[in-house]
């Protein structure tokens, strides 16, 4: 197991909040947002002079967890979610601050917890999206 994957299960493991696969999601969504738009997904570091070129904001972010979600999981997305503990986008925030908190994710003087508040509505945003059945004739 490398080292970044045991250290976010270290983490994840001291939130009983949320289970480990929602951390995992959220890191795999990350990766996803950045690359949709054109950051670079390598890992900087703010104190070493990052120019934030790679960061996302909590919008930003909330937006791409809607979208990558939509994408592995479909009309699931909300039993997925509640699974996790995960109840409104406030969660990620909480999750995301938890992340930083424990020195695995950096954030920006302009970020917020708040930022993660009332992004969409996990009951209802995954419901009305058309679905590109590839099932058999």
């Amino acid at each position: 197991m490398s080292s970044a994957r045991s250290d976010l299960l270290e983490v994840a493991m001291a939130d009983p909040r949320y289970a480990v696969e929602a951390y995992e999601f959220l890191c795999q969504a990350l990766a996803f947002t950045q690359q949709s738009m054109g950051k670079p997904r390598e890992k900087k570091n703010l104190e070493a002079g990052d120019d934030g070129v790679n960061h996302v904001t909590g919008q930003e972010l909330c937006d791409g967890i809607r979208r990558f979600a939509l994408e592995q999981f479909g009309l699931m997305t909300p039993v997925v979610f509640s699974c996790w503990g995960i109840k409104e986008t406030a969660d990620f925030g909480k999750m995301v601050y938890h992340l930083i908190e424990s020195g695995l994710w950096h954030k920006s003087d302009n970020d917020s917890i708040d930022d993660f508040s009332e992004q969409f509505d996990i009951g209802t945003a995954f419901q009305d999206h058309e679905i590109d059945w590839k099932g058999g004739d």
